[in-house]
Order: structure tokens, then sequence, then C-alpha cells
């Protein structure tokens, strides 16, 4: 077996595949593991400072009935959805690549909020199974080394992407490891300080209790 060394001095024209991605078990907030192939066609690279922008392709894949009902709120009745239903931006991340020759494989931590006031939480706690479609955008600056020793810098090509279908698993999979059985909601102070009164003037003794018996007071007036 030849092994053909990495081409020093090549101007790098990195290519991107996502291979995989998981739950990332210890962190300080919700986040996901996603295993990400970098080729620079040979060239040897010193360093990357890679920015990466996370887009949901929301209009590549399908919605059943219970779907469409829960995303009314961001796309609209399931009749105007050729013209409402839009693609979305989810988050963006940052990565500083160590040197490599040729290729290698690095690890994308990507933070994932679970704040129901963002499109994008809104959009994934909706998803009941199948995949999410994502495309992922690549930008950022690669320092290598001329054919004289020198160090260079070069841009990452303004089309340089990748597409990935997230199973919706993995993502519940993530909400479930840092908050079983949980959701949360973020409420303007004062609305939290009539809760609490309420909560205190009923006895009640969780927040699930405050919650049911409002809704069963709005019910009962119907």
């Amino acid at each position: 077996m030849i092994e053909v060394a990495a081409s020093a001095g090549a101007v790098p024209e990195l290519g991107f595949t996502v291979l995989g991605c998981e739950p990332l078990r210890h962190a300080a907030a919700p986040s996901l593991r996603f295993s990400l192939a970098i080729d620079a066609q040979g060239a040897a690279v010193r360093s990357v400072m890679l920015d990466v922008q996370l887009r949901i392709a929301a209009t590549q894949r399908g919605y059943s009935e219970a779907e469409q009902a829960q995303l009314g709120d961001l796309f609209g009745e399931a009749h105007r959805w050729g013209d409402t239903l839009r693609n979305l931006l989810w988050t963006q991340a940052t990565l500083v690549v160590p040197p490599f020759d040729g290729s290698t494989v690095v690890d994308l931590i990507v933070p994932c909020t679970y704040d129901f006031d963002v499109a994008a939480a809104k959009y994934l706690a909706g998803l009941h199974d199948g995949d999410i479609p994502l495309e992922l955008l690549f930008s950022g600056t690669v320092f290598y080394v001329s054919a004289a020793g020198a160090i260079q810098i070069n841009r990452i090509s303004w089309n340089a992407e990748a597409a990935h279908r997230l199973p919706v698993r993995v993502w519940r999979e993530t909400m479930d490891h840092y908050f079983p059985h949980a959701a949360w909601l973020r409420l303007h102070r004062d609305a939290f300080e009539r809760l609490v009164a309420f909560r205190a003037r009923n006895a009640l003794t969780s927040w699930e209790a405050v919650v049911a018996a409002l809704l069963e007071g709005r019910e009962a007036e119907r």
C-alpha cells in the first residue's frame, strides 16, 4: 500500500459531510453532537475557524394531521401551507478545527433551546416522528502553510454546505434526557406573580395543579 502525502502549499478547498448525530449526554444544557467529516482534497490544513448556520428545511418533508394542528401557530391553517410553509433558522455554532492532512472528522456541538417562544423549538416540538431535514451552511477561515513555509489564510467558499436528515427521535431523546416528562414556558414576571398568588390562595401543591385548575375553570365557563 502506497501512502500519498498531503499537498504542501495547496490552497484547501473544503467539503463537508454530516456522518451522524446523537444526544450529548453530559453537558450544561441540552445539546446534540454532530459528527462532521471535512475533506480538504489532499491539502494540509493548519487550522479552521468554522462558523455553521443550521437551517430547518421545513418544506422538504410531509406532515400528519396531528403535526399540522400543532404547527398551526407557525404556518397557519393547513390549506394555506402552500404559501406559508417556509424554512426556519434553527441556530448557529462555531468550531475550531485542529490541524489535519487531507481529511478529518470532528464533533460539532449544537445547543438546543426548549424555549417555545423560539420558532425552531416550537417546530421541533410539534413533530411526532420521521426526520428533520437540515441544511448546514459553512463559512469561516482556513489557515494553511504555503510551499514557502509561510502561514496563509483562505476564506471558506460561500457555497460550502451539507444536508442531513436528523431523526425526530434523536431530538426527543435529547430533550427527555435533560427535561424528563417536562416542557418549559417563559412568562412575564407580572403573570408569574399572579400565578403564585393563585396557587397560594387555592393551596395547590404543584404548577401542574395550577394549570389544571385554570383550564378546568375555563372549560366550566363554556
